[in-house]
Parts: structure tokens; sequence; C-alpha cells
């Protein structure tokens, strides 16, 4: 059996970036994680110094730093797609503080974070580094000093290009270790995150209850505007074309006896009505679910946009497994309108997409150089995009500063 060449490919380009977000993911916890071993040690003076009266001095201000990593820790985990709903602020009085759940959970967090999390991340930084240290030997080895190492772990000296090429086999081993537990590292590093710094089961769910409120009211809101929008389109257009294929197909009956070539004419001219109406038919439904996401799937389908898009656009997708139909078509008509918005308001000389799904959450990325200030109040679609992406529960964020670049920034849950 024959593997494609383009199924070969993609899964390489697959694991590579998942072996290089999943890089990006570790070396970024390696900097939370020397912070909270800064912290724990603030801690244990605190508790060592406590029955002289210093530590009471100094709690305050520990745990003040340790809500204040674990508010980082969130804000970066939710920044690669690792959705945390934080809790209520804790207390940072000493006495509130130790019977509060929260920050016993923040404290196992940061001896988790400060041990584990640090290992991981020296390994997330260091292994990459052997890898091409080691992979490139060969290529730099004579002008080494002669009594280095031919290894990146210090073993061996290269004394002709066998030693040389051994080192690039360990390098290759490097790399597949890099390329096959990178991932799993990741996920294990973010794993204490994800199940402490969350909202405990206890936490008050008003707020929570309230942006639903809001929500639901933006989803219905948005449904009636696309119901208008399909009614419109239909009113307007097709059905204005149907209309004139009737009253063209009735003048040419009527003339059909008495003058032929004249109904010949009106016959031509109802069937151009008629190809028009069913073209407009065509584009109203694929409006209401374009089957370029059935066919193609969401990278296939955002690939399309961009090459119909009046601005050169670049697209990168890593959308392993397909989402829900509602959050695909969701993504479509953000990435649709966005480009439109680019092509006719930014006087951009390039764009770019960027669509990647991790722990279940969507996060599309629209870029472009143009000269910015956008503005949702200005009759750009933003706030219709606001609303699509508000009815599936998700977020936007759009960066415009006057003179560019513009940054549109979308987070979807990928549920099924």
């Amino acid at each position: 059996m024959t593997v494609p060449v383009a199924s070969v490919r993609e899964t390489a380009v697959r694991t590579l970036r998942a072996a290089r977000a999943a890089t990006g993911q570790l070396v970024g916890g390696l900097g939370t994680a020397f912070q909270a071993l800064g912290v724990l040690v603030l801690l244990a003076v605190a508790a060592v110094t406590a029955p002289v009266g210093a530590g009471l001095l100094l709690a305050p201000g520990a745990l003040r730093a340790l809500h204040a990593l674990a508010r980082r820790e969130r804000g970066r985990l939710s920044g690669r797609g690792i959705e945390i709903v934080p809790p209520d602020p804790p207390p940072t009085r000493l006495r509130p503080a130790l019977a509060d759940p929260t920050t016993r959970r923040e404290l196992s967090w940061l001896v988790r974070h400060a041990t584990l999390g640090l290992l991981l991340g020296l390994l997330g930084l260091l292994l990459p580094l052997c890898a091409v240290r080691d992979t490139t030997f060969p290529l730099w080895w004579r002008l080494s000093p002669g009594e280095a190492t031919t290894t990146s772990i210090g073993i061996g000296t290269a004394h002709g290009w066998p030693d040389a090429l051994a080192a690039t086999l360990l390098g290759v081993g490097w790399t597949a270790i890099v390329l096959g537990l990178g991932p799993g590292m990741a996920r294990l590093q973010a794993a204490p995150a994800r199940r402490l710094l969350v909202a405990g089961p206890g936490t008050d769910l008003s707020l929570r209850v309230a942006e639903l409120t809001a929500t639901r009211a933006a989803a219905l809101d948005a449904h009636a505007t696309e119901l208008r929008r399909i009614e419109r389109s239909l009113h307007d257009g097709a059905q204005n074309r149907l209309v004139s294929v009737t009253v063209l197909l009735g003048a040419a009956r009527r003339m059909a006896a008495r003058d032929p070539a004249g109904a010949d004419e009106l016959l031509e001219r109802a069937q151009s009505a008629a190809e028009q109406a069913l073209a407009e038919l065509r584009q109203v439904a694929r409006g209401i679910l374009p089957p370029v996401l059935a066919d193609r799937g969401l990278a296939g389908a955002l690939s399309g946009l961009a090459a119909d898009c009046g601005v050169p656009c670049r697209v990168e997708a890593d959308v392993p497994e397909r989402c829900a139909a509602s959050v695909e078509a969701t993504a479509y008509f953000v990435v649709a309108e966005a480009l439109t918005n680019i092509a006719k308001h930014s006087g951009a000389a390039r764009a770019s997409v960027t669509a990647r799904a991790r722990g279940g959450r969507l996060r599309l990325l629209v870029e472009d150089d143009g000269r910015g200030g956008a503005d949702e109040d200005g009759g750009s679609g933003l706030t219709g995009i606001r609303r699509r992406v508000a009815a599936l529960d998700g977020t936007l964020h759009l960066t415009s500063p006057p003179g560019g670049p513009t940054t549109l920034d979308v987070d979807l849950p990928c549920g099924r």
C-alpha cells in the first residue's frame, strides 16, 4: 500500500508545528518556574522566621507574589489556548489566607511548578539546543579545540570523521525525543495549573450566569440579523429575478403566434434571468453554510478565502481535528469579513491568517500591515463579528493603533 506523499508531508509539518509549540510552551513555563522557585524560597523563609516575628512581616508580600504569579501563569496558558477559569481574588492577609482553599491550591501548584515544571522547562530548552549542537557538529568540529568533547553530554573526543558523524546520530536521537515527547512534556508541565489554578467547585457563578445571559442575547441578536440578511438577499435578488422570468415567459407566450422572433428574444432574456436567479440562490445558500467547509475542512476553506482576497494573504492552519460545524462556520465568516475589511479599508500590502486548535480551543489571528485605526462603530462589520463570536461563548480582541498594524484575535471553543 502506497502512502500519498502529500499525506506524509502534512503529517511531518503537523509534527514539527506541534513540537515548536510545545517547545515554546515549555520555555515559557521555565520562566514562571524560576519565579515560582523564588516565591517558594520567600514563603519558606517567612515560615521559618515566623516564630521570631520577621516572617509575619514577609508573609503578606509573599502571598501577593504568589497570587500575582498564579495570575501570570493563567494568562500565559490562556494565551497558549488552554482555558483556565480564574477563581475569585484570594485574601492576602495571613490568617484568612491560611484558611482559603484558593490559596492552598495555589501553594500546591507552586511546589509542583517550582520542581517538576522547572525540570520540564529546562529539558524543553536544553533538548533542542543539544539536538542542534550534535546534529551540526560535523560542520564545525575542525574549528573546535582539540580537547573539546564530541557530544553535548560531554562524552568522547572527535579525532576523525567517524567520531564527528557519531555525534550527528546522537543529534538525530535528540531531535526524535523533541518531536515525540515534546507535546507530552508540555501537557505534563501545564497539568498542575489546569487542575489547581481553576475556580473551585464552590465559586460564586453569578457573574458567569450574567455573562451567559448576555451571550444568549447576543446569539439571538446575531441570529435575527442573519435572518434579515437572508431575507433581504432573497427579496432583492433572486425574487426579483424570478418575477422577471415570470413576466418574460408570459410575454413570450403571448407573442409566440404573431412574432416568433420576438418571442425567442424574450425567452433568451427569461433564461438569462433564471440563470442569474439560480446563481444568487447558490450564493445565499453558501452564506448560510459554505459547502467548502464540508468538502475541504476549515484549513482548505481559509486557503480559498485567502486566494480570493484582494490583498496578498498568507494562511497558516494547524487544525488537526474537525471542530463543530457551527464553530467552523463562525471561523469562516469571521475570516471572510476580516479579509473583506482589509481589502476595502486598510490599504494593506499584505495580510496573514493563522488558525490553531489547542486544548479544545480554536484561535484565529488575522493580521495586516495597513493604516490601522479600525473602529467597531465605523460600520466595518466588526460588531457583527463580535456578535457571532459571543454567540459561541468566544472572545474577540482587536488591536489597531493609528498607522497600523491591525490584529484581530478570536478565541472559540472547539466543542463537538
